[in-house]
């Protein structure tokens, strides 16, 4: 699930990374809009719903392997 959002975002990810280079706690203010950005993205792809998905497809393949084992 992380790496999947990871790739999703990573046009983001590359934004805050740039904006973040050569700073230490300055990165908090002056980025802050690269990073609003970022976790909006992340969490399209990391929320309860798609977790619940994930889980839900991961309980059908073990019922299939299962069945097969049966």
């Amino acid at each position: 699930m992380k790496a999947k959002a990871m790739t999703e975002c990573s046009n983001y990810a590359e934004k805050f990374a740039t904006c973040a280079s050569g700073r230490t706690i300055t990165v908090v203010w002056q980025c802050r809009k690269q990073a609003k950005e970022l976790n909006n993205c992340l969490h399209q792809f990391t929320n309860d719903s798609v977790l619940e998905e994930l889980k839900k497809d991961y309980m059908l393949q073990q019922d299939g392997k299962t069945s097969l084992r049966a």
